[in-house]
């Protein structure tokens, strides 16, 4: 697969989450992730939904505990991850688009 193409489905991978908070977010590392043979942009679209797991997961967590006064700035903190770290990961993958970026701190379940 040639670098721009591997870049914008790669970049794409990991902006989904500003389309939507819905399933559409996830639906599109999906999508790529069974569509293209690249294992690059597999690992990609793969770290991508990681990525989103781990939001959703988190942000349940500290929904459940904004009844206590520390909630609610947990669930700013994530608010704020959720729009860096993708932001960070396409500037890494148009950067070098042949190596996965890996976000800190999550759990792969993929």
């Amino acid at each position: 697969m040639d670098a721009d193409k591997r870049k914008i489905l790669s970049a794409l991978s990991h902006g989904a989450i500003f389309l939507s908070a819905t399933i559409v977010s996830v639906g599109i590392p999906i999508a790529i992730l069974f569509l293209t043979d690249d294992s690059v942009v597999k690992d990609s679209a793969k770290e991508s939904l990681n990525f989103h797991i781990n939001i959703y997961i988190y942000g349940i967590v500290f929904g459940i505990l904004a009844w206590l006064i520390i909630g609610i700035p947990l669930l700013i903190l994530l608010w704020i991850i959720s729009l860096v770290m993708p932001i960070i990961a396409i500037i890494k993958i148009l950067n070098n688009p042949n190596k996965t970026y890996r976000y800190p701190f999550i759990f792969r379940l993929l």
